[in-house]
């Protein structure tokens, strides 16, 4: 497939009841520029960019030489959003097409920050350019540090202004996705309160995502315990690295089993397990130690959805399904204790091994210790000096070090490769949150784009240590910390 004629999309989406979406056409930017462009990604969907101009390639993911029969939408969804239940909707995007790649794999191209919609309520449907940059780096941070997540392609900017607080400069970014459907959309569909509406999308989400369930006894329990498998282990990856989604409603979760909508996300850098970015979660719903739980809670807002095709006799569904929804406190669990194992170099395997963890993430904690520096230096064994600088009396530290040498020598011995692991478990580099925002706040295009790029090609290999990666490793100093940070709706 190449790019010297239009992107040939395809639009299944579109043959579910049109409930569902509402058809638009792609709004024209005459004064659109492109910030920045994913070429390696562009490469993997199968696109051929390198020989387009700049305008070439704004018309293509713009969607400005769509043909006549192409049928971009809108998708409607609802959502809990803090655990109140809202219809939602696209508010500020558009679904452009579907692109089927060379090894047969659909995504879905989003536009976010296109322009108002049916959904979009008190908005204008626009995003500003900070936002979008920051969605850009941490999705495909995300991405490099094999965590699955949606991509990003290209950030747009649109040549309108943006009005939040102040004036800003408005931009797009255009989202890759395994596809949109989210836990929001199925909740949509429920109360439309036409069986058939909901039953079209399930078909539709089991063949383009679970077609494995469809041989199953029971095809849509076998979804749910799919979907809660790749749950457990997303969020389990989540907090190996220290990431906090920080809006966790049930619309942005992806049944793809993507980490979707990156609005006031962050990763941690002194380890607190009640971390929260989010200016408005006040309560801390979604904080960092909370995600698996809220994880759980909007599975259950999605097994409710399923209930009527899980069995006919509607107690007896509820039965299965509580069942599947009570198995992912034992699935978690294993699942953040191997985790937690494979970052300390150990196969956890007794009490005395738990109590590693539980004691090492309590010294963190009271000491604020940085997350992913802790874990570079345990990893490779050098700099445990450093952490007089947090006033740390080395006393409980060297003593917590001394149960753990001895016992991950005895893991070493067991099992030789383990160290391999645990490189691969603990990046080195992580988008440090005061990075982004400085880059954001002096950002001034070209001059930028090559701090951009540079920043961005370490991120890309965050388990190696090369030539620049001390560049962006340090933690920052007291007066470089970010509270908060915001999605810029």
């Amino acid at each position: 497939m190449t790019m010297t004629a239009p992107i040939k999309f395809e639009y299944t989406y579109s043959e579910l009841p049109d409930s569902l979406y509402t058809l638009m056409k792609t709004k024209p930017f005459p004064h659109a520029k492109l910030v920045i462009f994913n070429h390696q990604l562009a490469k993997e969907l199968g696109l051929e960019t390198e020989n387009l101009n700049e305008q070439q390639l704004l018309d293509r993911v713009l969607g400005h030489d769509l043909p006549s029969l192409a049928k971009p939408l809108a998708q409607a969804y609802a959502g809990h959003q803090f655990g109140h239940f809202n219809l939602l909707g696209d508010g500020r995007a558009l679904l452009v097409g579907e692109i089927v790649t060379p090894a047969n794999q659909r995504f879905d191209m989003h536009l976010k920050g296109s322009g108002r919609t049916p959904y979009s309520r008190q908005g204008d449907g626009k995003a500003a350019l900070g936002p979008m940059l920051r969605e850009y780096i941490i999705s495909e941070s995300m991405a490099a540090l094999n965590i699955p997540t949606t991509r990003s392609l290209a950030v747009i900017e649109t040549g309108e202004p943006v009005y939040r607080e102040n004036q800003q400069r408005g931009a797009i970014l255009v989202r890759i996705a395994g596809s949109h459907l989210r836990v929001g959309t199925f909740q949509f569909a429920a109360v439309q309160k036409d069986p058939l509406v909901l039953k079209k999308l399930l078909d539709y989400t089991l063949t383009r995502h679970f077609p494995e369930c469809l041989s199953a006894d029971n095809p849509y329990l076998s979804m749910l315990q799919t979907i809660i498998c790749q749950q457990v282990s997303l969020v389990t990856n989540w907090m190996r690295v220290g990431f906090i989604h920080g809006v966790m409603n049930t619309d942005n979760m992806a049944l793809s089993g993507e980490t979707i909508d990156y609005g006031p996300c962050a990763f941690m850098d002194s380890f607190h397990p009640k971390t929260v970015f989010s200016a408005i979660d006040v309560q801390g719903r979604y904080a960092y130690e909370n995600q698996p739980m809220i994880t759980q809670w909007n599975l259950a807002r999605f097994a409710e959805t399923l209930i009527p095709f899980i069995h006919p006799n509607q107690n007896k569904a509820i039965a299965l399904a509580s069942e599947e929804l009570k198995s992912f406190e034992t699935l978690y669990e294993n699942a953040w204790v191997n985790m937690m194992g494979t970052k300390l170099g150990l196969v956890i395997s007794s009490h005395e091994d738990k109590l590693l963890i539980d004691d090492i993430l309590a010294l963190l904690t009271k000491y604020q210790l940085d997350y992913t520096q802790f874990f570079t230096v345990l990893t490779y064994q050098e700099g445990f000096e450093q952490f007089n600088d947090c006033q740390l009396t080395l006393t409980a530290l060297k003593s917590w070090h001394a149960r753990y040498a001895n016992r991950q020598l005895n893991a070493l011995q067991q099992k030789p490769k383990i160290h391999e692991k645990m490189i691969q478990a603990n990046p080195v580099v992580i988008p440090r949150n005061h990075l982004i925002e400085k880059m954001l706040n002096n950002w001034q295009e070209k001059t930028s784009l090559s701090e951009l790029e540079q920043w961005l090609s370490v991120l890309q290999k965050p388990y190696q240590i090369g030539n620049k990666t001390s560049l962006y490793q340090a933690p920052p100093k007291a007066h470089e910390r970010v509270e908060h940070t915001f999605c810029g709706t």
